[in-house]
């Protein structure tokens, strides 16, 4: 059965101590909201200056963990500590974190450069101090010379910018984001990632960021954390998440996948499916009677059938129902019986020429097969199931 092994939930960075200015420690907390459990026993240790994502789909209770450790949400039970203190019974204001949310609640009649001192002034920060820590903060997010203008004569990617600012002038140890960039569209979305890493990196703040969106999560993480009815499924850096899930979950949820369901063949490293027989090199599920063997779509070749056999391990025969372009990549629809498609992407320079109707044979090796226990409960709250049609 496939495990989280130590190495896969180590943190991606050297090991530093966790009692330093951003670190954060969730001790067993656990949160209900009446019969409902948010976030079940959770325990989570985020070294300073980490960028870490909680990565799940909704009702997972990755915004509820965020909104206790912000102070806006109480634990029913556990602890949770910030540089090496608790802040249980400390109010928000109290926590040296800030937040950014989806909506970026500015205030529509301050100007940028007055949203952004507003939280300084509360403070009772000096004059000459608000003004020289507002300039800073607004060259961090190269907003500086939008200071005089007023929040909705600004696109929604400045707007973000400048909740960004608003959140960093205080310079917190701990930044907390809640899908800060579900509003953006695809492309602003994609600059933003790159800015807010590159922004995280220079400033050695600790971010925790909750998304549903797992190309943010990638892109951005030193660590994920992969979430399932208020638990952690798995922890660990990009590649580990990606390349070694921990469960059919994680597998589904994090990139695509072609599943095979069926039963347990040659002792244990095969699925028998009704559409091929998927043998998988160095892994084997022992303990169970049904498993599930997964391929990502990227590792799979295609070709015209012609009838010939093939030696590769895993083979599928089927009809090429669908054909798209995806800018570098050509995936490739493939009917493997009624109950049952596949997903195939092929770089656009070696895609093969094939027209929808074609019957095509598709094969991939052992080493690219993942096995897990079958898992009916993994298809609530976000599980991809096998692609039916």
């Amino acid at each position: 059965m496939t495990t989280a092994t130590d190495a896969e939930t180590a943190p991606a960075t050297n090991p530093v101590s966790t009692e330093g200015r951003g670190a954060v420690i969730l001790d067993r907390i656990t949160k209900r909201y009446g019969d409902q459990l948010a976030v079940d026993d959770l325990s989570l240790t985020i070294q300073p200056g980490e960028f870490i994502s909680l990565l799940g789909p909704s009702g997972c209770g990755k915004t509820t963990t965020l909104r206790m450790i912000a102070g806006f949400e109480h634990p029913d039970s556990g602890d949770i500590s910030v540089s090496g203190r608790s802040v249980l019974n400390a109010p928000p204001y109290r926590r040296d974190v800030n937040t950014v949310f989806q909506a970026y609640a500015l205030f529509p009649h301050l100007s940028v450069a007055e949203n952004v001192a507003y939280g300084l002034q509360q403070r009772r920060t000096p004059k000459s101090e608000i003004r020289e820590k507002v300039t800073q903060a607004l060259d961090l997010v190269q907003m500086r010379r939008f200071g005089d203008r007023k929040p909705t004569q600004l696109s929604g990617g400045q707007q973000q910018r400048i909740a960004l600012a608003r959140a960093l002038v205080n310079r917190p140890a701990v930044l907390l984001l809640d899908e800060p960039l579900g509003a953006l569209d695809r492309q602003l979305r994609e600059e933003m990632q790159l800015e807010l890493k590159l922004l995280q990196s220079r400033l050695g703040i600790t971010f925790v960021f909750v998304t549903h969106d797992q190309g943010e999560a990638l892109s951005m993480s030193d660590r994920i954390a992969i979430m399932r009815a208020g638990r952690i499924e798995q922890l660990a850096d990009a590649d580990t998440v990606y390349a070694r899930p921990a469960s059919a979950y994680v597998a589904a949820f994090v990139g695509q996948q072609n599943f095979f369901r069926g039963g347990i063949a040659e002792s244990g490293a095969a699925i028998a499916s009704p559409h091929a027989l998927v043998r998988a090199a160095g892994a084997t599920l022992s303990g169970v009677a049904q498993g599930e063997a997964a391929v990502r779509p990227e590792y799979i070749r295609i070709e015209a059938d012609g009838g010939a056999t093939t030696s590769a391990p895993n083979v599928a025969r089927g009809e090429l129902i669908g054909v798209s372009h995806l800018g570098d990549t050509m995936q490739y629809l493939v009917r493997l019986g009624d109950d049952q498609s596949l997903i195939v992407r092929r770089p656009t320079p070696d895609a093969p020429s094939l027209q929808v109707g074609d019957a095509v044979v598709c094969s991939w090796a052992a080493h690219h097969v993942m096995l897990f226990p079958a898992d009916d409960a993994a298809q609530e709250g976000g599980y991809v199931a096998p692609p039916t049609l």
